[in-house]
């Protein structure tokens, strides 16, 4: 199993000129000491609008600060939100190849629809068609990638013959996934071979079907890129501390701050009638107030989550994305020691000896 950090860069009120830069800030040391450690990921999410929750509204220009100042974690810009009126596809392809560069070939591309109508309705974008668009997108961006010169006419963007530049230093290009938040998007991901990158809260036994069903239709997909990327992430909040009962109070607050702002986002289809998008991750956050189960919690003790993401091995994980903090929740050493104790205490349990040992060879 791998792990990666992911970011939301949620910024708490009251807001003072230093706020986005403390959390910021914080991030960034946080994407430092995951490398140092030997951590696999750095993801950071792409939203717009939401207050408190995410103010990573322009991820690509925190993940370069975060390629600077790494070596070996892989860069994750996901979602990138594959609708027209956020970028179109030269944009993102432009951008990601620039970011794939300055990382040394590094980049890891997370696509998606978005899934507020917050976001959605603030760019005036139809959500009807955004599965339509996403699509496309994902269809056309590594042809731009791969070919020298390319051209386009489509339903939803169409371009005349053109050298899309920078190409990525990955050849033939970076690995592509899209975010499986709702009921059938592993099967989307699946015949177009992209990863999965999960971003369910749902119990292990959901979860498993659906790694299943998407483990059985990527047998049989016809990629979109040049190669399929069959791998399987889930995220989940963590805090580790050599006390269990210290890890789950502090822990707790984690979703105790999560939920509440989650509760402010609403799902189109309870917006306005539509077929487009069904009950998602925004959705299911909303239902239930108490304290989070235990079963499949990243929080506690080194044993205790041991034991939880062997749980998540079992059913076919690859790689467990970790919040780290929400909304300033937990202070910044506490969530530094946490993430030295996770590194020196569960991560030798995943870990391929043989591997372990190149890797330190080098």
């Amino acid at each position: 199993m791998k792990f990666g950090v992911m970011f939301q860069l949620s910024v708490p009120r009251p807001w003072t000129r230093e706020s986005e830069r403390t959390v910021i800030n914080n991030a960034l040391e946080q994407a430092r000491l995951a490398d140092e450690l030997g951590f696999d990921y750095a993801w950071s999410t792409e939203h717009h609008f939401l207050e408190e929750y995410s103010h990573s509204s322009a991820p690509e220009v925190f993940l370069s600060a975060v390629a600077m100042t790494t070596q070996r974690i892989r860069i994750g810009h996901g979602i990138v939100v594959c609708v027209p009126e956020y970028s179109s596809p030269v944009r993102i392809a432009e951008r990601c190849a620039m970011l794939d560069i300055l990382s040394g070939g590094r980049l890891e591309v997370g696509t998606g629809r978005s899934a507020t109508w917050t976001e959605l309705a603030g760019m005036g974008a139809d959500f009807e068609t955004t599965k339509q668009t996403w699509d496309e997108y994902v269809r056309i961006i590594p042809k731009m990638w791969t070919q020298e010169r390319f051209a386009y006419e489509g339903q939803f963007f169409s371009m005349p013959e053109r050298a899309v530049l920078p190409k990525p230093y990955q050849k033939p290009h970076p690995p592509m996934w899209v975010a499986v938040t709702s009921p059938g998007t592993e099967v989307d991901a699946a015949r177009r071979g992209l990863g999965s990158l999960g971003l369910s809260f749902g119990s292990l036994s959901d979860q498993e079907k659906v790694i299943a069903n998407y483990r059985r239709i990527i047998r049989d997909a016809e990629p979109v890129g040049a190669f399929v990327n069959e791998h399987v992430s889930t995220v989940g909040f963590m805090f580790c501390h050599e006390d269990d009962a210290t890890a789950v109070r502090m822990g707790g607050l984690l979703n105790g701050g999560f939920r509440p702002l989650a509760m402010q986002f609403v799902h189109p289809p309870e917006a306005l009638p539509t077929k487009a998008h069904t009950q998602g991750l925004l959705s299911s956050l909303r239902q239930g107030d108490g304290p989070p189960p235990r079963e499949g919690s990243v929080v506690g003790d080194p044993a205790h989550i041991i034991r939880e993401l062997k749980r998540y091995e079992s059913i076919g994980v690859d790689t467990m994305n970790l919040i780290l903090n929400f909304v300033e929740c937990v202070p910044q050493e506490e969530v530094l020691r946490s993430l030295r104790l996770f590194a020196r205490e569960v991560m030798p349990h995943f870990r391929d000896k043989t591997a372990a040992a190149v890797a330190a060879a080098e």
